[in-house]
C-alpha cells in the first residue's frame, strides 16, 4: 500500500496518478459528507459500527493520534447514500471527555453535528493512502484499489479529532475515473 506524505498532500499528485475531481475530494478542506450529498443528490447517512474507549492506546492510528489528548474514544462509521450504497468508511479519534460536546447525536455525520453547533474548524489533511483491501471490497461491494486520507480537525488552535477515511470506487460514477493510480 502506498502512503503519501505531507509534500504530496500540499502539492497534490500528478493528474495521471489521481484525477483532479478525486484530488478535490481527497485533498480539499471541505466536508466529505457534504460533498457526497452534493454528488449523489441524496442525504448522506451514517451507520455507526463502533464507539469504544481506547484510553491512551495508539489503536493502529496514524502517528498524529498523539496530538489528540487522552483518554480517547474511537468512532467507526460507514457513510452511505440514503438508498443504502456505502460511499466511505471513517474512523475518528476524540478526547473522550469532550466527544459528547461535539457529537450530541452520534448517529449524525460529524459535519452535520458540527454545523448545527456552528463550530469553526480547520481541516488539516496530512496523509494519503492508496491500496487494496479484501475487507473493503466486500463491505463496499466494489473492487479496489481504494484511496484514503487522514487529517486533524483544529478548533480554537487545538486538535479536536483525528479522522481516517477511505472512499469507495463507486464514486467514479460521479467523479469519473480515479486516474492511472500506479504508485
Amino acid at each position: 500500500m502506498w502512503q503519501g506524505g505531507e509534500n504530496s498532500v500540499q502539492q497534490g499528485l500528478p493528474h495521471a496518478q489521481l484525477a483532479p475531481a478525486w484530488q478535490i475530494l481527497l485533498l480539499g478542506d471541505g466536508s466529505p459528507t457534504r460533498h457526497l450529498q452534493l454528488l449523489t443528490t441524496e442525504p448522506t447517512e451514517v451507520d455507526v459500527i463502533d464507539m469504544s474507549l481506547i484510553g491512551m492506546d495508539n489503536d493502529g492510528a496514524p502517528d498524529l493520534i498523539q496530538a489528540v489528548p487522552g483518554p480517547r474514544l474511537r468512532r467507526q462509521v460507514w457513510l452511505r447514500k440514503a438508498s443504502g450504497q456505502r460511499l466511505a468508511y471513517a474512523t475518528s479519534w476524540w478526547e473522550a471527555s469532550h466527544v459528547d460536546e461535539y457529537l450530541q447525536n452520534r448517529s449524525l455525520p460529524i459535519w452535520a453535528s458540527l454545523a448545527r453547533l456552528r463550530t469553526e474548524l480547520y481541516r488539516d489533511v496530512q496523509g494519503l493512502y492508496y491500496g487494496h483491501s479484501a475487507a473493503l471490497e466486500t463491505a463496499f461491494g466494489q473492487k479496489g484499489p481504494f484511496w484514503g486520507r487522514h487529517y486533524l480537525f483544529w478548533h480554537h488552535g487545538k486538535p479536536l479529532t483525528l479522522i481516517y477515511e477511505v472512499f469507495s470506487p463507486y464514486l467514479t460514477k460521479y467523479l469519473g475515473p480515479m486516474g492511472n493510480s500506479k504508485c
